[in-house]
Formats: C-alpha cells, structure tokens, sequence
C-alpha cells in the first residue's frame, strides 16, 4: 500500500482542466449505472458543530475503484493552529478488497471541490458565452484559495476581476500575484455579492446572512451551503445539486428552500442534467444559476485513484508494507 500526504499531490502536480474532466468522467459513469455512493452518514458527539463523515463509493469504468473518505470537520481548531478540516481516503482493489491507498490530504478534498465547481463553470461559459466575467469569493481559507486558483485557470483572458472578503481580514501577499492587480480585498460581503458574474461562498459560518437576491445571470457556488437565507434564493429556478438525497438535509440552504418554499427534486437539475443533457440552455441568460454541491463520495474516490496511479508511475508516496500472515 502507498501513503500520500499534501507535499506528495503537489509533486504530481494540479492541472484543473484535467481534474474537472475527471469529475464530468465520473458524472457519465455514474448516469450509466456503474457507480455506487450509499448515503453518508454523519457522526457527531459532545460538541455538535463537529462532525466526522463518512464516504465509501465504488466507481467503475475507467476508474475501477472501491474506497472511503473519512473526513472530520471541526469549525474551531483554528483556534489551536490546527486545519479545520482533516481528510483521509483509503483506496481498495475492488477484485479483492486490498488496500492499495491511504491518504492523508486535506489539499485532495479541496482539489475534488474546486475540481465539481470548475465543472459547473465550464457548464456556465459553454451555456453562457460571455467574454469577460468577475469572479467574487467569500471566505479565504483552502478551498476559497483553490477556487480562485481554478478559475483563474478556466477563465484565462476572460477573467476581469476579482473581488475577495474574509471576517478576518485578507492579507494582499497571498492573492496569488498573477491576479494581484485586478483583485479587490472588499470591507464586506455585500460588496462581493453585488459585484460579480461568478459568486462563491467558501466559509464555514454558523448562521446564513446573504439576505439579497441575485444578479441577473449570476452563477453562485454555493460550496458552503448554509449562506443564504432562503427568501434570497427562493425565485431562482435554474437550481442545481450534485445529488438530491445528499443535499437535501443536514441544514442546507436547500433543506430550507425545500420545508420553507416547496423546493423539490422535480424543481432541480443534477450535474448529470447538466453534463449529459445540457440542462442550462433550458434557461434565458438572465436566469442566476444556484450551485448546491454537498459532495459525492464518489468524485473523491475517482480523484484519489487518478493520484494514486500518478504516484505509481511518478515514484511518489511511500510504500507501506504490512507483515504477512501466518
């Protein structure tokens, strides 16, 4: 079995084209029948803001790949210099069971969820056309750094602008320096919001503020999906979800949209609707898109198995013998 860590993924490298066109991979497998993702289910004790989950899938195609993510989200270890979120993934030979994986990335689950938005971008601009758009991110930890680093790929010349808040304060030396001259550091969310074609929210706040309805023609990616008091979102039709089922509990934007204003699955598209069936060209131009990805296990399993055969060939990782039986 080999052992990857952040260092080892940054070796292999992060191509996002690449990576979102393992996400829309996937999404084809998965409408063929050759996917499995049982419910996952969340674990919580003592102080109920944490929790661990867990995500077992099976992908097939291409992939051929059993696994699980055990990843446990604790809003406040920053606190204690300690990374909110801890992300390990264990892969297994799907002929026999054999662990061939571990993980211990929190870059990987960051790379998968950048990776699902990027695929909803490329949706966007293929339904979409326009030639330039500004890109607005709330929240400036891992994943929304990651999101920028995305778009800032995807979009190339297209990218005008880019507009950024965080509650503590965004210092400038970490936007990336390629986009230093055309990003803005905003005093307040508002300003984000007001402000672009492309909207993410990537925080971890404990009570939902977005109290504005959208821009004509906004596509919002709404990763952390419990940012936007419902009354906000609730005239937007074109809706889309990476799964019903998953999203639709556990206090999402969307739960509420569904118990407060009779939101239901027939009312949303999937990202299969999207990839397979080019579900946006059903909207006008002017219709926002709202993004709701809970995050399926199995875009994490078929993202680790594209690392894991990277390592293989890169001489990356270490191998982690066990003792034989007697």
């Amino acid at each position: 079995m080999i052992y990857l860590h952040d260092g080892h993924i940054r070796e292999i490298g992060i191509d996002w084209r690449k990576l979102t066109d393992i996400i829309e991979d996937i999404i084809e497998i998965k409408e063929g029948g050759d996917c499995v993702h049982p419910l996952k289910p969340y674990l919580r004790f003592r102080e109920p803001v944490n929790r661990i989950i867990a995500m077992p899938a099976f992908v097939g195609g291409s992939f051929h790949m059993a696994g699980i993510k055990w990843v446990a989200s604790f809003p406040e270890n920053s606190r204690v210099g300690l990374p909110r979120a801890h992300n390990t993934i264990i892969l297994n030979d799907p002929a026999t069971g054999a662990p061939a994986a571990f993980f211990h990335s929190g870059l990987l689950n960051g790379l998968r969820t950048a990776a699902v938005s990027g695929l909803m971008l490329k949706a966007y601009l293929a339904a979409r056309q326009q030639a330039k758009l500004r890109v607005g991110i709330i929240g400036w930890g891992p994943v929304g750094r990651l999101h920028l680093d995305m778009c800032v790929r995807l979009l190339g010349e297209k990218l005008e602008r880019v507009t950024l808040y965080d509650l503590r304060g965004i210092d400038p030396v970490t936007v990336p320096e390629s986009v230093r001259e055309i990003t803005e550091i905003a005093d307040d969310w508002m300003s984000v919001y007001r402000n672009s074609d492309i909207f993410a929210t990537c925080t971890v706040s404990d009570h939902r503020y977005i109290d504005e309805a959208p821009a004509d023609g906004m596509l919002l990616l709404n990763i952390s999906l419990r940012d936007y008091k419902p009354e906000s979102v609730a005239k937007v039709k074109a809706v889309v979800v990476d799964d019903w089922v998953e999203v639709c509990r556990e206090n999402t934007d969307v739960e509420l949209l569904h118990n407060e204003y009779g939101l239901n699955e027939s009312n949303v598209l999937t990202m299969a609707d999207i990839v397979c069936r080019n579900g946006l060209e059903a909207f006008e131009r002017e219709e926002p898109v709202y993004f709701n990805p809970m995050g399926l296990a199995i875009f994490d399993i078929g993202v680790a198995a594209y690392y894991w055969k990277e390592a293989l060939r890169q001489r990356k990782g270490v191998i982690l013998e066990h003792a034989q039986q007697q």
